[in-house]
């Protein structure tokens, strides 16, 4: 990722998004001064032709934006304008269920329909992120990649892993100032045991987000993300345990933060599809293959 983009996104999202912008975005208020600062900054183009940057740019924008819980349906801004090469706000449905439809200037679903009219109930997910569900109108239809349903699925994979990065530093920074028996709880064993095992979590799915980005254009793309997809859902699950141990009771309430970033990671684990149906599809290609190409699809996922 380009090092100027990824600091001004970190430099954005550390000055303008903090636990009452969060509160406020779950209870269904658009942060309509993050966005404007987006747009200014032209963050919102990373990804599209016009911008002169990459789709590995367009990832990194959101492992960042996931390092802040950023309360903006980034992952469908980027995609939308860089496969449609525009600058608005349009939106991704899937399912008929889009982020911030109900703000948003045109509605792209990932089957190719694409609508500046449409109606929009408002919802929202396990972490309180809008998730409306949209009425198209007036459809038209559009040539969009076949793998755009991987495409999103690694946005979710680089917005866990970014946010794994967080969990851990604030399981960190906690065990180091909080004290029981006259010591930091980081000097227990069992503290550091867990730690030790969160940050080997992050760890791993940082390296399978890297993998991923890295075949964007190759044609093992879909099995790599497939494995991203799958390691980073399990990466959500032990870690997101791990952190709430860690902070005890504090952790659980709804005044710390820690809850903000564990409920996307459970969240974003569900949304295209649960780490058990891409091993499913990766088992399903493996068998296909039989035995003689295991080591050959291991090696280069083809």
């Amino acid at each position: 990722m380009d090092r100027l983009i990824e600091d001004t996104a970190e430099r954005i999202f550390a000055d303008h998004v903090d636990k009452a912008a969060l509160d406020a975005a779950e209870s269904g208020e658009f942060p309509n001064a993050l966005w404007q600062v987006v747009r200014d900054s032209g963050l919102h183009l990373v990804g599209s032709p016009q911008s002169g940057s990459e789709l590995a740019d367009l990832y990194g924008v959101l492992r960042v934006a996931g390092r802040h819980a950023v309360p903006l349906p980034l992952a469908e801004v980027l995609i939308a304008n860089s496969l449609l090469d525009e600058a608005g706000f349009t939106t991704i449905a899937v399912d008929g269920v889009a982020p911030w439809a109900r703000i948003a200037d045109r509605v792209l679903t990932v089957d190719g329909e694409l609508s500046r009219r449409f109606d929009a109930e408002p919802g929202s997910n396990l972490a309180g992120e809008s998730r409306d569900r949209v009425v198209l109108f007036d459809t038209e239809r559009v040539d969009l990649p076949t793998d755009l349903r991987e495409r999103m699925a690694l946005c979710r994979v680089a917005l866990m892993s970014g946010c794994l990065e967080r969990i851990l530093a604030m399981a960190i920074d906690y065990a180091t100032e909080r004290e029981q028996f006259g010591r930091p709880i980081s000097r227990f064993q069992a503290v550091q045991h867990n730690l030790a095992v969160l940050a080997g979590e992050a760890a791993a799915a940082r390296c399978a987000y890297d993998a991923a980005v890295a075949s964007v254009d190759s044609p093992g793309f879909v099995h790599h993300v497939a494995a991203a997809k799958a390691r980073v859902g399990e990466a959500a699950g032990i870690a997101a345990e791990i952190a709430h141990q860690v902070h005890g009771a504090m952790g659980f309430t709804h005044e710390h933060s820690l809850h903000h970033f564990t409920r996307r990671l459970w969240a974003w684990r569900d949304e295209y599809a649960r780490e058990s149906l891409w091993q499913e599809m990766l088992g399903l290609r493996i068998a296909t293959g039989g035995a003689d190409s295991v080591w050959d699809f291991v090696v280069d996922a083809g």
